[in-house]
Formats: structure tokens, sequence, C-alpha cells
């Protein structure tokens, strides 16, 4: 992977997603969030002080060793039961119908298969089970998605993998999703990073 994937990204990548702005997002995101619950992408735990009580175990997959040992600190600063596992969503290590909530946040960009990804979490995900969801992607405005568009190639290499222009909802309903409730719009800040996708899914 190479020494800036490695130590450099992973570093950079806490600092900005660290930000106050982003607290009440993650909020949302882990309030539905119950019993077993696996976190995609769980990075450097920024989610992990926002679970409530009814989140009893926190299972959290990241293909970073760095960002994950970042987590396990912060999963011991908030007092939460979380297994960390070093891998990619495309191949979960957990068996059938084992967690009882999915959630996601600013992650589906950069899943080099988010649609493999999507057919894990629906099989690890109990009966009623729901993905939870905070995402970054493609702008309704046609000005902005050229923009999106132009940029990604450079992006990609720039953010290990992270894409501005997928479509978030219509990935979620194409890798076996129902949404169930959604919220978009642009947060502050510039639109071609800002266009956000909230809500939760359950499986079909």
């Amino acid at each position: 992977m190479g020494i800036y994937a490695e130590r450099i990204f992973p570093t950079l990548l806490d600092l900005v997603m660290d930000q106050a702005r982003l607290e009440s997002y993650r909020g949302e995101a882990a309030a539905g969030a119950a019993g077993t619950v696996l976190e995609i992408g769980i990075g450097s735990g920024l989610n992990l002080p926002h679970y409530s009580p009814a989140a009893d175990r926190i299972v959290g997959i990241d293909p970073s060793a760095r960002l994950l040992s970042l987590a396990a600190a912060r999963a011991e600063r908030a007092g939460r039961t979380t297994a960390l596992i070093r891998g990619g969503a495309e191949s979960l290590p957990l068996a059938d119908r084992s967690v009882d909530s999915v959630v996601v946040t600013w992650s589906l960009c950069s899943i080099a298969d988010p649609h493999a990804a999507l057919a894990e979490m629906r099989r690890v995900l109990v009966p009623g089970g729901r993905l939870h969801f905070v995402e970054h992607g493609q702008s309704p405005d046609p000005w902005v998605r050229r923009i999106q568009n132009g940029l990604t190639p450079w992006w990609r290499t720039v953010a290990c993998g992270c894409h501005l222009n997928r479509k978030i909802d219509d990935l979620i309903e194409t890798g076996g999703f129902r949404i169930g409730g959604l919220r978009t719009g642009y947060m502050q800040g510039p639109r071609f990073l800002t266009y956000l996708y909230r809500g939760w899914a359950e499986p079909y």
C-alpha cells in the first residue's frame, strides 16, 4: 500500500473527519442502532461516542491498521464493548444473520466493490435489521456533477479510493435494500464534497 496509504493518509483522515459540524450527522446514524452493531469503515472510531446504550456490542471493520489503532483507543475512552477487525467490507468474517444493525458513514464512497459490500451487509443482518447511513455523493446539480466527475479520477488517488460522484441512494437500492427514510442536501463547505445522503434502509 505504501507509506502514504498506511501512515500519512489515515492520520490526515482522522484530523479532517474529527469536526464538530459532523457530530450531529454521526449521532443521527448511530441513534437507531441497537443490539449487535456492525460498523462498516469504522475508521478511527469517531462514531463510537454517539451510540446509545441500546447498542450493546459493536463490531467495527476497516482495512487500515493505523485507523483501527486509533479506534481502539477511542473505544476504551468511550467505554464501548468493541471488536475491531482489519479487512474489507466485501468479505465480512461474520456469520449469516448475526448482527442487528449496520452503520456506515462516509465509507461507501471508498469501497472498491460497493455492491459486494452491500450484499455482505444484507447477509449478516437479521430479519428486520436496518442499515443506517450518512454518505457524501453525487449532487443533483449539473454543474456540481461536472466538477465531481472531472475531479474523481484525481481525488481517488489522493484520497485512497474515495469517489465524489457515487449516487448513494441508487447504490443502496441496487444493492438489495429498500430505503425507508432518506434526507439529502448540502452541508456547509465546497459543494463537490458536501452533498449528503442520510437515512436508513432494510433488505428486500
